[in-house]
């Protein structure tokens, strides 16, 4: 499983790295160079077996349906294009139509800016299996922070094998081709989103974009839903008046080594990350699940994880971030005391899983291997207790930051952490 993923992520990542060189335009020599950037990301996950501890949330299908998928840009830019993935299919993925407009809140879109996707100068377009698609560019001007609404439209059976679960933002889902629908009243509220993966935006001129990777503390879990609350989407908003991107690479359940909830790190960095259109940094928060999962319900034959290893796995990471001149921003691990207690996963804690935490954060801040170092476990610890989450911090579940600690996290990162400067 781990080498086809693996082989997958390579393939889509490669398909990325043409569409974006194929983006720039041609321009007259002394112009000015536009250039496109990624404004907004969702990674793509697989699907699980029904087996695991945690559903999916996603319709085994969609057939004869149109899915609209609310999203929050952090660049603006005169012109967009929609990327849509099949990572992970096995069949190639059809889309009847696609379209985008501004949102007017909930599944409402501002008719006024509704604009139709083409693809190649056709409305539809068939993705290759662990093949992705670049829309032709929208005129469309869109401001940063804007929030778009994406409609894309399944004339066939589809099996729904490319996703991004928890999104933090509901998807309105309902029969025939509503793509130009100005409002879906009756639809079914989607809590996951489906093959839509990214939004590039044309800029003037090249614009430095920051990817925040990580699992769910990055994905926003505990965040106010619907919100915008993730600590990547507050980040979005201080670094907007200076025309930085920031796209947010979180997975729930993400782990440095191991796949399930998406694949490990290693095998979706490229992709995920690095061929990103403008990435100039990553900020990597990763590893307590990696920590918390053996000996619970989310791992229970998983060998007990050890700092040797995801030291290992850090470092290459740093070295694939270097080698493609991209700056690396390593995120210290927070406090997890307690966490999921009372549920059937709160085998996640245990002191001897905290004493792993504790060595792997002094490594992170000592260790030299990183460019910089964020240190999210001393922004979101209760000094009074540091192996638990500052009560205001705490979304409740003693995991998960609320949309106060998020805060807190953006606001730890300067341009100095991320740019050296």
């Amino acid at each position: 499983m781990n080498r086809r993923f693996t082989l997958l992520a390579l393939a889509s990542s490669a398909v990325l790295s043409l569409s974006a060189a194929a983006a720039q335009p041609a321009v007259q020599a002394g112009s000015p160079l536009p250039a496109w950037a990624a404004s907004w990301f969702a990674s793509p996950q697989p699907l699980w077996e029904d087996s695991f501890v945690l559903s999916t949330g996603m319709p085994a299908e969609l057939r004869g349906q149109t899915l609209r998928e609310t999203l929050m840009l952090s660049l603006g830019g005169r012109r967009l294009r929609v990327v849509l993935s099949n990572r992970y299919g096995t069949q190639p993925l059809v889309i009847g139509a696609a379209r985008v407009a501004l949102s007017a809140g909930g599944a409402a879109i501002d008719q006024r800016s509704d604009r139709a996707l083409a693809f190649g100068g056709r409305p539809g377009v068939t993705v290759a299996p662990g093949a992705q698609a670049v829309s032709d560019p929208v005129e469309l001007a869109v401001p940063a922070l804007g929030e778009l609404a994406v409609s894309t439209y399944f004339p066939g059976a589809t099996p729904v094998t490319t996703f991004h679960w928890g999104a933090q933002q509901s998807g309105a889902l309902i029969s025939g081709d509503a793509t130009a629908a100005a409002d879906l009243p009756g639809a079914e509220a989607l809590e996951g989103r489906a093959f839509l993966a990214g939004v590039w935006v044309e800029r003037p001129a090249p614009a430095p974009v920051v990817a925040a990777f990580g699992d769910s503390l990055t994905d926003g879990n505990g965040s106010t839903p619907g919100a915008n609350r993730r600590w990547p989407d507050v980040l979005a908003r201080r670094l907007a008046p200076q025309g930085v991107g920031v796209v947010n690479a979180g997975i729930s359940g993400a782990r440095v080594w191991g796949d399930k909830m998406g694949v490990n790190a290693m095998a979706r960095f490229e992709a995920d990350v690095l061929s990103q259109p403008g990435v100039r940094t990553v900020v990597m928060m990763m590893g307590i699940n990696d920590i918390g999962w053996p000996d619970s319900a989310f791992a229970p034959d998983d060998a007990p994880m050890t700092a040797a290893r995801l030291v290992e796995g850090y470092r290459q990471l740093a070295d694939a971030a270097r080698a493609r001149g991209v700056r690396i921003v390593g995120g210290t691990i927070a406090p997890f005391e307690g966490s999921l207690h009372g549920t059937p996963l709160s085998g996640h804690y245990s002191p001897a899983k905290d004493a792993v935490r504790l060595e792997v954060n002094r490594w992170i801040r000592e260790s030299g291997a990183f460019d910089a170092v964020v240190d999210f476990d001393a922004v979101l610890r209760d000094p009074a207790h540091p192996a638990r989450l500052l009560p205001a911090y705490d979304s409740g579940d003693h995991l998960h930051p609320s949309d106060a600690g998020y805060e807190a996290m953006a606001q730890a990162l300067d341009l100095a952490t991320l740019f050296g400067r």
